[in-house]
């Protein structure tokens, strides 16, 4: 078994995702390589009534014709869902292999950004730029009511993805509800690059920055936006909400071109082991005003940023209370390519404190009336006369 060091700070799998179309996410960071030295010794774990299980199916199910593969991963399946964690999942080879290319923001489908509910329906919340989605007309806050024949009432971000994507050149038809109408669209899946960083200079020189989540690429170009944004910004808001997580490495990696010195975060294996991460590398803006604007979509490495920064006195938060994800996850890819996507750590704040299950906290409380209302970067001609948040950040940056 190949230990992956997929060390990630994002929602549930399954939660909000930016569904890259279809990608799941999570706290996950697939590029980071640890070696592996071999397994734990496992006690207390009776494996008799699991091979009886599976004689008996091989021997006296009435089909003769069983699917061993699904067999073996419906096992694995099982065994992590009983760990009863929302966070640690299974994933087969396809669904490992699309969750890699999520990350690089590389993947088959039709181009949108999805929030997860357990109770409704998956709503879009932006589309990329001259994609599929855009060219059909697609809008943040329509909400996706079926995917072909399957209805999406509560599904995950691992079903959605395996619904939504697909080969280049195949065809998905999206059941949409929008302002109490329903419409049907038929796309066509392409290849999309998507930027996990956007910015745009606005309101008399204050750089704004949206983190989509944190990718392998994400410290590369937000380096860049700032590099690119910096010169004659009197300030800068740093929005991460939606933003569901990532690579723990590109966390640290946007703290430390805010904060000078000190303690990015901490994690904290099982056995109270704590490994501390310390500010790094360049400083582009450790001075400059800062606002981040967060959601109740905000989770894990975003959290992560913001609360570090929080703590850090470094920058207030604006918004609405946040996701509250405080673990973090590793892959552990398997030998037929499949994963294990397992919680193997809890990070904590500079501070010592943990946001699990209770979220940030933010300096200025303000709610968004309508996902519809948010400021797009990706459509900076929109304005963001509507975005209450943006407006009370760029209040706060101007006091």
């Amino acid at each position: 078994m190949n230990r992956r060091a997929a060390l990630r700070g994002g929602a549930v799998l399954g939660l909000l995702i930016v569904v890259f179309v279809a990608g799941i996410y999570t706290d996950q960071a697939y590029p980071e390589y640890l070696p592996y030295f071999g397994h734990r010794s496992v006690n207390n774990v009776d494996v008799t009534e699991l091979q009886q299980a599976i004689r008996l199916v091989q021997a006296d199910y009435v089909d003769g014709n069983v699917d061993t593969k699904k067999l073996s991963h419906g096992t694995v399946q099982g065994l992590i869902s009983a760990l009863g964690d929302p966070f640690s999942a299974y994933l087969d080879p396809d669904q490992y292999k699309k969750l890699q290319q999520s990350y690089q923001g590389r993947y088959s489908g039709i181009g949108i950004y999805l929030s997860f509910s357990t109770t409704s329906y998956p709503v879009i919340t932006g589309t990329v730029p001259g994609s599929p989605a855009a060219a059909a007309g697609l809008q943040a806050g329509d909400q996706i009511v079926k995917v072909g024949d399957k209805d999406m009432k509560g599904v995950t971000s691992d079903q959605a993805t395996t619904l939504i994507q697909g080969p280049d050149g195949t065809k998905v038809t999206l059941e949409i509800s929008r302002g109490g109408q329903m419409l049907t669209k038929t796309l066509t899946r392409a290849e999309i690059h998507v930027p996990t960083v956007r910015s745009a200079v606005i309101a008399n020189h204050v750089l704004y920055v949206r983190i989509y989540q944190f990718g392998t690429d994400t410290s590369t170009e937000f380096a860049s936006a700032l590099t690119n944004g910096l010169p004659g910004a009197e300030g800068i808001v740093l929005d991460l909400r939606g933003d569901p997580g990532g690579f723990i490495s590109a966390a640290d990696d946007v703290i430390s071109q805010f904060v000078a010195s000190g303690e990015t975060f901490e994690l904290r294996d099982r056995n109270g082991k704590v490994e501390r991460h310390e500010v790094s590398g360049h400083h582009a803006a450790p001075n400059l005003p800062l606002v981040v604007l967060v959601d109740a979509n905000s989770a894990s490495a975003s959290e992560i940023v913001a609360g570090s920064l929080q703590v850090h006195k470094r920058a207030k938060l604006v918004g609405t209370v946040t996701f509250g994800k405080g673990s973090v996850q590793q892959d552990f890819e398997l030998a037929n390519g499949s994963d294990i996507h397992l919680t193997v750590k809890r990070w904590y704040l500079p501070n010592g404190q943990t946001i699990d299950h209770k979220g940030l906290q933010p300096d200025v409380a303000v709610a968004l009336p309508s996902a519809t209302d948010a400021y797009d970067v990706a459509s900076p001609a929109q304005g963001y006369a509507k975005d209450t948040q943006l407006n009370a950040a760029l209040a706060v940056l101007a006091a």
